[in-house]
């Protein structure tokens, strides 16, 4: 069967603007989404106070720190921190070209999830570029591991994602999703999975600096009791705490710097392990192939697209 693979490269229709907090800093952050010729990928452009500018292109090896969030960039003077939702969101609605300025050091939170960018974005459109669009295709298995946790690439017909989580907390405890990731699927059951914490963490974090902009309109708050904080509980019942987990995912695998054919799967992972996972396949050129759809047709199998000979197609390294 099929499936939805698209075969040329795209960018948004028009200029969009979101504002909102940045949920480390707790400031006002606006971004300006900007379309962008085939070849450009995805940058992000940080304007100082002082009026210079620092360019990421959102590409494995720009990301530095993942403690809390995917930071591009490894002076944290000059860097894009909590880069995951958006990107998420642009992956999984299959946009390749995309400049975005930001006025802060970090993307605006919005609700703790990626339904305010998916929103915008189709608000305006998606244009399709006429550039044929290349693919990481997975042709064995890649596995890294640290402790109980672990992360692997698997060859497969599709792009699928299959993610545990494991917390020693009954509210959570083991939680899976797995599935073909499609811009329905991931709509309808990742895109509104907020970021999740525990009340414990809180002034832990605002002490060392995180978290200052953290609050129940952007945040699953598990307090002491294993009970949600919100009001209006939980957008996914019982298992939004595993949703938000693979909507990151998304995000950090997309700084692939290609949509990837094959399926990810993680126990107990995160930012860390997903960056990690992505550098160890991209690290081993007999681990993937890169690929495009045959002329023919755009509909066909994964298995049937076609590799191509072009060894400085690594923008992952750019």
């Amino acid at each position: 069967m099929a499936i939805a693979l698209l075969g040329f490269q795209t960018t948004i229709a028009a200029p969009l603007s979101l504002t909102g907090i940045g949920v480390h800093s707790g400031r006002s952050v606006t971004i300006n989404m900007l379309p962008a010729d085939a070849g450009t990928g995805i940058v992000f452009v940080r304007q100082h106070d002082d009026g210079s500018t620092s360019e990421f292109k959102a590409v494995s090896s720009q990301v530095g720190n993942t403690d809390l969030c995917t930071v591009l960039g490894f002076s944290p003077a000059r860097s894009v921190a909590t880069v995951e939702h958006v990107m998420a969101a642009l992956y999984a609605l299959g946009l390749d070209n995309l400049v975005i300025e930001v006025d802060g050091a970090e993307m605006p939170i919005m609700d703790g999830s990626s339904e305010a960018f998916i929103e915008a974005i189709e608000q305006v459109g998606i244009v399709n570029l006429g550039v044929k669009r290349r693919y990481i295709r997975v042709i064995k298995p890649v596995r890294i591991e640290a402790g109980a946790s672990w992360s692997e690439f698997r060859p497969y017909d599709g792009t699928r994602f299959e993610v545990e989580i494991d917390f020693d907390t009954p509210l959570i405890g083991r939680q899976k999703w797995e599935g073909d990731l499609t811009a329905s699927t991931f709509k309808a059951e990742l895109s509104r999975a907020r970021t999740f914490g525990f009340m414990r963490d809180v002034e832990r974090l605002w002490a060392a600096g995180f978290a200052l902009g953290s609050s129940l309109e952007n945040s699953v708050v598990i307090s002491d009791d294993n009970t949600v904080i919100n009001v209006e509980g939980l957008r996914y019942e019982k298992d939004e705490f595993v949703r938000h987990k693979t909507l990151d995912a998304v995000g950090d695998l997309a700084l692939a710097g290609a949509q990837f054919i094959g399926c990810y799967r993680s126990y107990r992972g995160g930012h860390k392990m997903n960056a990690n996972a992505l550098k160890a396949l991209l690290s081993d050129p007999t681990a993937y192939e890169v690929v495009e759809a045959p002329a023919r047709s755009l509909k066909v199998r994964p298995r049937e697209f076609v590799a191509v000979n072009v060894p400085e197609f690594a923008p992952w390294s750019a």
